[in-house]
């Protein structure tokens, strides 16, 4: 009998620890950024302002992404994401000095999650450096935003095993990449795969 208790105690103590570690990996760590930037107290007091409304913002987001049975769209989450951050940088900057904006976009590089997909400018690059004409441009996004649904969808399956994602990651890579160089000539093939061959999976990063 007090076998069984202190079993049974035991594992509730390890869920809780869990449970502690999950809490700490969810959203951004507001405090330690806070620190590193070593705000003064008019600074503080906006930054407080400021990331609470956007907490906010971001769990409407995630709510208005989530089905009734739990189903997070994470193609559409992150894409919103993404405009939430530009716009809390935008509003954060307006009281940061130089080196604390600088501070604040590294910390924001490193703990926040990038849409799995070409970003931006790397299409804008990938567009103008191949003078890719409208037809291959087409295709380049389409190409691009396939692989990202396809990505996002399996996540069911690697999720918590990070070989398996990178695997999975490689495979609708190399399906983006034949579909975007089949428009392509053998010149802008070169070139394409010179600029995405530092493309990785996140894993692998």
């Amino acid at each position: 009998m007090k076998n069984t208790f202190l079993i049974t105690a035991f594992t509730g103590i390890l869920l809780l620890a869990s449970c502690g570690k999950e809490q700490k990996k969810r959203g951004l760590d507001y405090d330690k950024l806070k620190q590193e930037l070593a705000l003064n107290s008019e600074q503080a007091q906006k930054f407080d302002a400021l990331t609470a409304n956007y907490k906010q913002i971001m769990q409407e987001n995630k709510a208005a992404n989530t089905s009734e049975g739990g189903q997070l769209n994470r193609v559409a989450f992150f894409s919103k994401m993404e405009e939430i951050y530009q716009k809390q940088t935008a509003e954060i900057a307006s009281f940061l000095d130089e080196n604390q904006l600088k501070t604040y976009n590294a910390f924001m590089s490193k703990n926040t999650r990038k849409r799995q997909r070409y970003n931006d400018e790397l299409l804008a690059t990938i567009k103008t450096n191949l003078e890719l004409n409208e037809e291959q441009a087409k295709v380049l996004e389409a190409a691009n935003n396939a692989f990202e649904k396809e990505f996002y969808d399996a996540h069911d399956i690697y999720h918590g095993n990070s070989e398996l994602a990178a695997e999975y990651w490689r495979k609708y890579d190399n399906q983006r990449k034949s579909a975007i160089e089949s428009t392509l000539s053998e010149k802008q093939i070169m070139e394409f795969r010179e600029l995405v061959k530092k493309e990785k999976s996140p894993s692998e990063k």
